[in-house]
Formats: C-alpha cells, structure tokens, sequence
C-alpha cells in the first residue's frame, strides 16, 4: 500500500513506500523508515553521523525528537509506538515497545521488546532494560515485569490504520463502528498470538 511519502529528503534517508511521513516532519542524514512506519506532524529525525532505522510498523508520534550519540546510532524495532514529546538519543529499542509521552532515553541505552517505558520517564546513559519490562522514573529503571507485547502491538497497529487512513484524507477513523469492530478482531488476534 502506498501511504504517500513520496516527499524528497536528502540523498541518505530511505523511505519505504509503505510508510506515511507527514509533511511537516524533518528527517536528516542516513534514515531509514521501514515499510507500514508512520512519521506524525513536527516529528524530527536527526543523523548526522551514526544512523537512525525505524521498524516496520512503527509509529513516531507528535513532536518527537530522534537524534543520534557519540558513537551510537538510534535503532527502532517493529511494532513501537514512540508517543508524543518523546526523546530518543543514540538508544536502542526493541520490537513490541511503548514509549510513554514525554520519556527521555539517553545515548547506549537498551530497552527490551515487549516492554513499557512510562511517561516523563528519564533513562541516563548505558541503561540496559531486559524484555517484558515496566520502567518508571529519573532515573528510570524497571519497576515490574510484564510481557507487554499484544498491547504494544495493538497500539502499533491503531497508527497503521490511522496512517492509512490520512493518506484517504479520514481524519476521524478511530471514532468508526467499522474501526471498533476491526480493532476488537486485530485485539483477539494479538492476544493468541502473543498471550495476553
């Protein structure tokens, strides 16, 4: 599917045709937006000398800052929702993960897949967060384990469709019959397949 991102960055930054950019987002250096990711409004991707790679159906919220460490490149795996205000600088992080509104996570970090940073959350440099992680406060650290995989890549999906749906010029998706009964369906089938 075409989500419309045929927009022209510089000669570094690799689009799949598959992913939705939105016009106001800025994206510099070696990029790479894998097939069904989404880039929302005022999004800024900056890789000036490392690299920055977004996974497959990974959604980068609102206002969100990604940029690059000292020696460390920022790595987004599939399925992520890295949601509004967020900060990501030289980390990585894995499949199935939700960063909360506002989190800051800093050059060498490593969260696992399935897990969940919460919102204002602040991981200082080097944190390493094994998979199926809660992980709270400044500086954070995990509080709780839970596989948090079908929720995660719930949330994932709800931006595809979004996504998708923009490109239709529907703004107003999420509030559909059509959608809710969707959404009840795509939730059972995370659930078998990831538990939950």
């Amino acid at each position: 599917m075409d989500m419309g991102s045929a927009r022209a960055f510089g000669p570094d930054v690799a689009v799949d045709p598959g992913a939705f950019v939105h016009p106001s987002a800025q994206i510099y250096g070696k990029v790479s937006v894998a097939a069904g990711a989404s880039i929302w409004p005022n999004v800024v991707v900056r890789a000036e000398s490392q690299e920055v790679a977004i996974g497959r159906r990974t959604n980068i919220q609102d206002f969100v800052m990604i940029h690059v460490g000292n020696g460390t490149g920022t790595i987004i795996g599939e399925d992520c929702s890295i949601t509004h205000h967020v900060t990501l600088h030289g980390c990585r992080i894995g499949d199935r993960v939700l960063v909360g509104i506002g989190a800051t996570i800093m050059d060498g970090c490593v969260i696992g897949e399935n897990s969940i940073v919460a919102g204002q959350a602040f991981l200082k440099e080097g944190t390493v967060i094994p998979p199926n992680s809660i992980v709270m406060g400044a500086p954070g650290k995990a509080v709780k384990e839970r596989n948090s995989a079908a929720a995660n890549a719930f949330n994932a999906w709800m931006y595809r469709e979004n996504a998708a749906a923009y490109v239709r010029g529907e703004h107003r998706l999420w509030a559909t019959e059509t959608f809710a009964e969707d959404a009840r369906v795509e939730r059972g089938r995370l659930a078998a397949l990831y538990g939950g």
